[in-house]
Order: structure tokens, then sequence, then C-alpha cells
């Protein structure tokens, strides 16, 4: 799956502002930042075992390990990571029990819409709901995206 890319401002505000990415943050605030992630990750009941999580402030770099029943789930940990204010990138070394192929992944701009994004994917404005439903349940709501955001588009 390899290491992906986030945009460090934008996400879930789950710990310490500016104490979390300073040049030289603390082993305890690395520690409480990758407790919260993890909270965060087992929150979404994603079916996760043996979920491990180590946090660097000052790479802004989180790490995940542990065995994801589905390639779904796996790809939804590294969402659930990545989207979090202060994480900029995501090393996801699960493994998966039932794999599956790979889902693609947007970056959300200004101005994208849920439709706008199914109709570049798959041609169709009105399979957005596919897209809301393989980010459920980070996504709430399909109205409610924002820039900076990764998003799985899964295949059809």
């Amino acid at each position: 799956m390899g290491l992906f890319s986030f945009i460090k401002e934008a996400g879930e505000k789950l710990f310490g502002g500016s104490d979390a990415h300073a040049a030289a943050p603390s082993d305890d605030l690395n520690v409480k930042a990758a407790q919260a992630i993890a909270n965060y990750i087992n929150t979404q009941n994603l079916g996760v075992s043996n979920l491990q999580v180590q946090f660097d402030g000052s790479q802004g770099k989180v790490t995940v390990q542990g065995v994801a029943p589905t390639q779904t789930a796996k790809e939804k940990v590294t969402l659930c990571c990545g989207n979090v204010a202060n994480v900029q990138s995501v090393d996801n070394l699960m493994s998966v029990t039932n794999p599956e192929p790979e889902a693609q992944y947007h970056d959300v701009v200004r101005g994208d819409t849920l439709s706008a994004i199914s109709k570049k994917y798959y041609g169709d404005a009105n399979k957005y709901n596919t897209i809301f439903e393989a980010n459920k349940p980070m996504l709430s709501n399909p109205d409610k995206i924002y820039p900076g955001q990764k998003l799985r588009i899964p295949a059809l």
C-alpha cells in the first residue's frame, strides 16, 4: 500500500495543535497523539485487530500496524489516520485477512462535491453515493467534505 501523503493543516482535531508538530515534540506528546488516533480508529468499528499506532510529531507521520478484515477496512484506517490535523503522511503496514483490489484516492479541493468527484471517476454524477458509502463512517453527510480531505474511490 505504501506511504500516503496528506495535507497537514486539514482534518479532525484529535490532539493538541502547535505542541503536536513542534520541532522536537516530547515522546509523551507523540504517545498521546498515537493514542488519540488509535481511539478514533476504534470508534469507526472497522473490525481491526492488534492495532498499533505510532506518531512522529516532528515529521507529522503516523505508522499503523495490525490486521484488517478487508482491504476496505485497511484503506479506511489509512484515511482515519491521515484525515487528522497535524498528520502529513501515513505508513500503513497492516495485513489483510481477505485481500481485495486497492481503491483509488482523491484529494478534495475547494469547490469539489461528491457528485463532481463521481463524474470524474465514474462518468456519472449520480454514483456519488458509492463514494459516500466507501468513506463512511468518517463521512457522516455527503454534503460535508472539505478541502484537503482524502477520499477512497472504490472500483465499480
